[in-house]
């Protein structure tokens, strides 16, 4: 009874989705005008003249495109306790980002506004569209399964700092609280360690009908419990266990895993929700892309790759993107962040209506030579290699080696696998040409050795990326282990150990 409740509440808010499906530009634009309004009474805005904005070509003209280093001094003042500095409302709560582009936490505003047009709205279209895809679906008659980050309370000025997904838990509504596990005392604990085995005891006896989380250290739980119950995979423990909901990594290095750790028959979810925002959701049975959500306090814009990196670089609006082309995401958000550079690269699939895929970080690439490796690139090669390798990677990371006297250029890649591929030479040959397939500018630099040489590739011994991110601090949450440099940082301190 309860099942066919929530299924037909949250089919009903479809209307609200298809709305915007069908109108994106009318309520795009809706957003950018209301945004505005709300930055002309702060500091910032009165600092790039947001009064006299009155479109899009002043608004580019006036306000500069920043990275999080451009704003940390006005986030500064906002976890100080000043008002009015980013946003026309007070700032209580800041999500604590690993920063995958540097090794600086970023700690990003997140307004009562984000929280709940943002967020809390876009975590309802999930379930929307979930349920709309899949209207047999049965989730609702047990819970949901959310690992949860650290979080911590700035007494002085009654702020609450932590991983996205705590600072989400803490501010559930008490029914939402009632439907997921586990309870918050374990879901927000801090020592990693201590908690993956209280998640695990707390959760094993319940009806845990779908989970939602980062697919690397969701994982890690999963492989836990199966330790701890001596079962042969996870629906052996949660019968009724439907559907990953999965974001922050790409998925597809973990498919494979994931097939044999829970079932074959499970469904997965995708998600873009980031500290920032909550950017986008996968609306079809098994698709590979996201619909972009575009009535959630986001206006967005769209940095073409050649732009990258200039003092004032030229953004493209939603109605002058191109199909399959990269691009950096560029957000305005009712959190107080003004064309403010993710990090994250896109691309869209469709126009009608815009869906997109996520292809890397603008500054997740190797370019020894003029390749240009992406990590779109990568997965892509990856999935087409281990699949008739029959292998299943379980983390990795790539970076260049620059060439130097008579050595030529190469790129060098860390593998761990949670089953390994039977001959690694013959592994590193296959990856080789798959990469080359992806990328012609990799395939032209390595015609004939003539410029780069084939790739080194070591294989980790299990638990070393674990072990490599615990000394950095970096244990659960939304911390991720980067995949690609242009520098050999990441590679030398995981080869020293």
């Amino acid at each position: 009874m309860l099942n066919s409740i929530y299924l037909r509440y949250f089919q009903n808010r479809m209307k609200n989705i298809e709305h915007f499906m069908r109108h994106p530009f009318d309520i795009q634009e809706q957003w950018f005008h209301k945004l505005l309004q709300a930055g002309r009474q702060t500091i910032y805005g009165q600092k790039y003249g947001f009064e006299n904005i009155t479109d899009l070509e002043s608004f580019g003209n006036n306000v500069p495109v920043v990275e999080y280093h451009d704003f940390y001094p006005y986030i500064q003042r906002v976890k100080n306790g000043e008002k009015n500095v980013l946003w026309n409302t007070p700032i209580r709560l800041f999500s604590k980002s690993s920063g995958t582009t540097s090794e600086r936490s970023k700690f990003i505003p997140v307004s009562n506004e984000s929280l709940h047009t943002c967020h809390f709205k876009a975590g309802r279209d999930t379930y929307s569209l979930y349920c709309n895809a899949y209207p047999d679906s049965q989730i609702f008659r047990g819970y949901a399964l959310g690992m949860g980050g650290h979080l911590s309370k700035d007494l002085s000025n009654n702020m609450y700092v932590g991983d996205l997904s705590a600072l989400l838990m803490k501010e559930l509504p008490y029914f939402a609280q009632r439907k997921r596990k586990p309870p918050l005392n374990i879901a927000l604990m801090d020592e990693w360690e201590s908690k993956i085995e209280k998640l695990a005891e707390t959760t094993i006896s319940s009806d845990i009908t779908h989970i939602l989380g980062v697919p690397s250290w969701t994982l890690l739980l999963l492989k836990r419990i199966l330790e701890k119950t001596q079962q042969p995979n996870i629906r052996s423990v949660w019968q009724n266990l439907e559907v990953f909901f999965h974001g922050g990594v790409s998925f597809e290095p973990y498919h494979k895993e994931y097939d044999r750790v829970i079932s074959s028959d499970i469904r997965y979810f995708q998600t873009y929700n980031a500290s920032e925002g909550y950017f986008a959701i996968q609306d079809r049975p098994d698709a590979k892309d996201m619909l972009l959500l575009l009535d959630h306090g986001i206006f967005y814009e769209f940095m073409p790759m050649a732009e990258v990196g200039k003092e004032h670089p030229k953004l493209l609006s939603l109605n002058e993107i191109e199909l399959n082309v990269n691009y950096g995401l560029v957000i305005t958000t009712n959190g107080g962040l003004w064309r403010y550079l993710v990090g994250d690269t896109i691309a869209f699939t469709s126009k009608e209506p815009f869906r997109i895929r996520i292809t890397g970080r603008t500054r997740y690439f190797i370019n020894a030579v003029g390749e240009e490796i992406i990590l779109d690139n990568v997965e892509n090669a990856l999935q087409e290699v281990l699949s008739q390798c029959d292998a299943i990677v379980e983390e990795y990371t790539g970076g260049p080696v620059y060439a130097e006297h008579d050595r030529k250029a190469r790129h060098e890649w860390i593998f761990e696998f949670d089953k390994a591929p039977d001959d690694i030479q013959n592994f590193t040959e296959m990856f080789d040409l798959a990469l080359q397939k992806a990328n012609s500018d990799y395939a032209a630099k390595r015609y004939q050795n003539m410029i780069l040489d084939l790739p080194i590739i070591h294989i980790a011994p299990p638990g070393t990326f674990y072990e490599w991110m615990r000394q950095r601090g970096k244990l659960g949450g939304q911390h991720k282990v980067p995949r690609l440099a242009n520098d050999r940082t990441h590679l030398d301190s995981i080869l020293k150990m």
